[in-house]
């Protein structure tokens, strides 16, 4: 199992949710995990926890994660820190833009151009990159989101042809609603968010991602799974909307 081919991983946002269980299952698994996020509290509540390693470090942060990269060789990365401000791009506003952008998408470019090259060096490495359906569909007033999470897609695949002929896998996982305080960040900690999001939805929790992508660790080495869409049973992405001209800013 490639598991024990290889001994350390950084896995970013890893103080709650996704990340958290991201960095229990690796631990798990035997992994070195070093756990990058801004709470410095909730990672410390969290390498007591699992024995992770916490770096409270912003992922926008390039000096911050430039030295950490230089200090260890990773063999696992899962880029999984993410921000949304719901909006049309008719609304938006620069620095909803910015945040969106640093977060979403350059730190994970930076990312993987810090860690990739010697990944490819050393011939074996697995790069998880967390988007979402966003990034294959669209909902409305998301449109940064959507943008930066369609350019990780990508950059998803692009990193496979980069690294062509080495044993560097690529896995793009593509979460739909999950059980997460994302919501309570993004549209504020409150009994509303929580039952408009949450309750009563029967949704994947933030566990079933983490073995989602073990899973894909986990696979033969001459296996790469690149692409993993994971929704709520009775979640289904698009749809087809038609007006007539006027009505939609009567």
């Amino acid at each position: 199992m490639p598991f024990s081919d290889y001994q350390t991983a950084l896995v970013t946002g890893a103080s709650s949710g996704i990340g958290a269980a991201v960095v229990e299952r690796l631990r798990k698994e035997g992994l070195q995990v070093h756990a990058l996020a801004r709470s410095g509290d909730k990672l410390k509540d969290l390498a007591a926890r699992t024995g992770c390693i916490p770096h409270a470090i912003d992922v926008s942060d390039l000096r911050g994660i430039t030295a950490l990269t230089q200090e260890v060789d990773f063999d696992v990365l899962v880029n999984n820190a993410g921000v949304d401000r719901p909006g049309s791009i008719l609304a938006a506003d620069a620095e909803g833009i910015d945040l969106l952008v640093d977060v979403n998408l350059r730190a994970v470019l930076h990312l993987c151009r810090l860690v990739v090259p010697g990944m490819a060096e050393r011939d074996r490495g697995h790069v998880v990159n967390i988007s979402s359906i966003a990034a294959a569909y669209n909902f409305g007033g998301n449109s940064t989101y959507h943008a930066t999470k369609a350019a990780v897609s990508m950059l998803s695949r692009q990193l496979r042809i980069d690294c062509f002929g080495k044993r560097v896998r690529v896995t793009e996982i593509c979460p739909g609603r999950v059980a997460t305080d994302i919501f309570a960040h993004v549209h504020g900690d409150s009994e509303a968010t929580y039952q408009r999001f949450v309750e009563g939805f029967e949704l994947p929790q933030a566990q079933d991602i983490a073995d989602a992508i073990a899973f894909a660790i986990a696979a033969p080495i001459a296996v790469n799974v690149g692409h993993m869409e994971i929704t709520p049973t009775l979640q289904v992405p698009g749809g087809l909307s038609t007006t007539r001209p006027g009505a939609a800013q009567a």
